[in-house]
């Protein structure tokens, strides 16, 4: 299989890492959209002309039946409706607050839901933004976090709960709590075994555990509910191609092939196409969905672009669907970027 590889703007002469961070710090967003289109360019074409030539290819692609397929060929047009950048960049000034991890308040959700009026950004969308925020300060923090484990535990141990330490420190309280116990020389099996049982514990860190968690969303334990959210936002997904005639293959199908042909997933989208399907022009082999807002914030670009890069280089270029839409200069390349305006969502409000 040929490697199609994705450009990335060079560092300038003489200028280190450190430097081009802090310099790209200095504006919300990413590069603006249509200057990385014109930089992939050479990635995009091929990602689609990979996508068309899937079914002709002598090896066949992941996922696909040992049988020969006659694909059918289908064309849709998805209205999307992108959110402004400039829209974005207010609201992430304005959801975010120091030590504020959890949670909101009914009086802090209303004063969001206000500020948003003005703006082409919908409270849901506010809060997704929020959530991406709150977690990549919390990925990009987290050096900052253990360097100060020392100080965190001295604290503890004189009295301070670990919900006033997130509010003093600006450290999501789940994170705090972890790195207090691993001062405590709790080993790593250990302090994941309490987490999921806390009668486990002490009655302090039993308790601090319970108030730190009701304070966090970002790092807390129980994802259960965003998990089946997730599931169902698929699942209409699926079943909006599958009732237009489409051939497809759903993830749990390819997780359990390929735990059986490989001994663990390797790649599985959440749709994969038997058949030529082209969305607004653009063909599209895949689809992932993610049940929140695309926001053009750092972490999750990146995280999703490098998820998205295994598929193209299965099977070409695909589309990824966000529940909550997305912001216009979201660049993920070769994916076409789609919202849920075209699905019924009933099931999932």
């Amino acid at each position: 299989m040929s490697h199609i590889g994705l450009i990335m703007p060079p560092a300038k002469k003489g200028e280190s890492n450190k430097s081009r961070r802090r310099k790209k710090s200095k504006r919300y967003g990413n590069t603006l959209k249509s200057n990385l289109v014109q930089r992939n360019k050479e990635y995009i074409d091929t990602a689609k002309q990979r996508a068309m030539n899937r079914f002709s290819r002598q090896e066949k692609p992941l996922g696909f039946p040992e049988m020969s397929i006659e694909p059918k060929s289908h064309k849709f047009t998805w209205k999307v409706e992108p959110v402004p950048l400039k829209d974005e960049e207010d609201i992430a000034k304005f959801v975010i607050r120091k030590g504020e991890f959890g949670w909101l308040e009914d009086e802090r959700v209303d004063e969001i839901a206000q500020y948003v009026e003005e703006k082409n950004i919908t409270l849901d969308q506010a809060l997704s933004l929020r959530s991406a925020l709150l977690q990549q300060k919390t990925v990009y923090g987290h050096g900052r976090l253990k360097s100060r484990s020392k100080a965190l535990y001295r604290l503890y141990s004189e009295g301070v709960s670990v919900v006033d330490l997130s509010k003093r420190f600006d450290f999501p309280p789940m994170n705090i709590f972890r790195i207090i116990l691993a001062e405590k020389n709790w080993s790593k099996s250990r302090i994941k075994e309490c987490l999921r049982e806390p009668s486990k514990m002490a009655a302090r860190e039993r308790e601090e555990f319970e108030k730190a968690e009701a304070a966090d969303r970002v790092s807390n334990v129980d994802q259960t509910e965003t998990h089946i959210r997730a599931d169902l936002f698929e699942d209409s997904l699926s079943d909006w191609f599958e009732s237009r005639g489409v051939k497809i293959r759903r993830q749990e199908e390819m997780v359990t092939e390929q735990r059986q042909s490989h001994g663990r997933p390797i790649n599985t989208p959440d749709i994969l196409f038997l058949d030529h399907v082209e969305i607004n022009g653009e063909p599209i082999a895949w689809i992932d969905a993610k049940h929140f807002y695309g926001a053009d914030v750092d972490f999750q670009r990146k995280k999703t672009t490098k998820q998205m890069a295994r598929y193209i280089e299965e099977w070409g270029s695909g589309a990824i669907v966000y529940r909550h839409g997305f912001c216009e200069n979201l660049f993920i390349p070769g994916c076409a970027l789609l919202d849920a305006n075209e699905l019924s969502l009933e099931g999932l409000e």
